[in-house]
């Protein structure tokens, strides 16, 4: 199936050729000259245009010219003309007509054309497509760690809902996963031959987003010279992938809900409609009843992504995964050559409140690695907090500000032998780095002026 224009001034001769060619499966429209036929393809795309040579106002060779100066992406052109002659033939194969066909011609002559026009317009689309696609490559994705029940049940619903088409979204605090799980739904579906594409809307700047979302064309803004294909057009007959989708501006959501419900959109700058059967999956890390009521996100738009939510709990609730994600973990750092957890290693782990979930356990495993010896990583080389149960602060500390360090609420500790305790973790930490007082904060995560006061405090200043 094609979608055609068939341009003639001959009435009769138009919609006989409407009227076969759609009884073959097409989608056909007409017009009676050029001028008629321009207005038709500045508003919507078409695969092959069927176009006669002599016509009133623009002729078929003025429509071919104005196609190829004007179209980013123009369609196919078949010539048809009465008329032939050699020099009319070759000055529309110069500027790019497909074929030439003489009338009178059998219809079963046009229909193999425009058969063989069209799959030549899809395939340049899906180049242009594949083009866009491999610039946003990604590397496949890790398993899916899943030991404790509410993992288990995670993946059940995902099972469940995969091979619909239902918009779905994933919930949970940061670093929980939920790019994985969206990803684990696009390769269950019945789309997983097709395109995933991905984007966090709060990685972006307000006017890029709805370039990025919906592409753009040439001349719509400062710096777009050519036209652009937007992410839904890239995912057409596959999925998508909104992260932080609360983060989206307000007006934007309009268009978005707009998008969803027709299942279609006009490109930034653009007057033609373009159409997309795209499969939305969407995270959030907001509360969605707090985000709707203070005004944040549409209560409609959420309706429409929430058709179906996964929640994603956070890994202080699921204790039973802490473990063989963090051999996981080590196994994708390092490799073969991956250290083992010591016992007390991995108690300290199991036992910690991760606030950062899996990508706060990734960082930490990051940092033991450096620092274990003779491939075994003990409680030596895992940070502080995590080793002695300190409360995380509630505020990110800043190397450039002086903080304190998060000692005053230890939950294994008593108030007698607190001050020992931190003392012999910044001894520790100096050790490791070879007194190097700079590297000493870093490694400790604290401001290098909290370090110095700290070393006045127990007296090491000299080494």
């Amino acid at each position: 199936m094609a979608k055609l224009l068939v341009v003639d001034d001959e009435s009769n001769l138009r919609l006989v050729v409407q009227k076969e060619l759609s009884r073959q499966g097409h989608d056909v429209e007409t017009a009676a000259d050029g001028e008629a036929a321009w207005e038709l393809l500045e508003h919507e795309d078409f695969d092959v245009v069927l176009c006669d040579i002599n016509m009133p106002r623009l002729d078929g060779i003025g429509l071919l010219r104005r196609l190829r100066e004007k179209s980013q992406n123009p369609p196919e052109v078949i010539m048809l003309t009465g008329q032939a002659t050699v020099e009319s033939a070759i000055e529309a194969m110069k500027l790019g007509a497909y074929d030439y066909l003489t009338k009178p011609y059998r219809i079963t002559e046009l229909a193999a054309l425009v058969q063989q026009a069209s799959e030549k317009q899809k395939l340049k689309i899906d180049n242009q497509r594949l083009r866009a696609q491999i610039q946003r490559t990604h590397q496949s994705l890790p398993e899916i760690v899943a030991e404790s029940p509410q993992m288990k049940e995670v993946l059940r619903l995902v099972q469940r809902v995969a091979t619909s088409d239902t918009s779905v979204l994933i919930t949970g605090e940061s670093g929980t996963g939920k790019e994985l799980i969206a990803q684990a739904l696009h390769r269950l579906s019945r789309r997983n031959d097709k395109t995933f594409v991905d984007l966090n809307c709060a990685a972006l700047q307000d006017n890029l987003l709805e370039s990025e979302l919906f592409g753009h064309e040439a001349g719509a803004f400062s710096g777009a010279r050519g036209r652009k294909l937007g992410l839904f057009e890239i995912a057409d007959s596959g999925s998508i992938f909104l992260d932080e989708i609360m983060e989206m501006p307000m007006q934007l959501q309009s268009k978005l809900l707009r998008a969803l419900e027709t299942k279609s959109f006009f490109r930034v700058g653009g007057v033609k409609k373009v159409e997309v059967d795209v499969r939305l999956i969407a995270a959030t890390n907001r509360n969605t009843k707090k985000a709707v009521a203070d005004g944040v996100f549409r209560a409609d738009l959420l309706y429409r992504v929430n058709s179906f939510e996964i929640n994603i709990p956070p890994l202080r609730e699921r204790r039973e995964d802490i473990e063989p994600l963090a051999r996981y973990i080590l196994q994708k750092i390092a490799g073969a050559n991956a250290p083992e957890l010591a016992p007390q290693a991995i108690d300290a782990l199991c036992s910690f409140n991760w606030s950062g979930n899996v990508r706060q356990l990734r960082n930490c495993l990051e940092r033991a690695i450096l620092l274990c010896d003779n491939g075994r990583i003990t409680i030596k080389e895992l940070p502080p907090e995590v080793v002695y149960k300190m409360s995380e602060p509630s505020v990110s500390v800043s190397y450039n500000e002086p903080s304190d360090l998060a000692v005053n609420s230890f939950q294994n500790a008593s108030p007698t032998n607190l001050r020992d305790v931190e003392k012999q973790q910044i001894v520790r930490a100096l050790e490791k780095t070879g007194w190097h007082r700079g590297k000493t904060a870093e490694l400790l995560g604290i401001s290098p002026s909290t370090l110095y006061r700290r070393l006045r405090e127990y007296d090491l200043e000299v080494r």
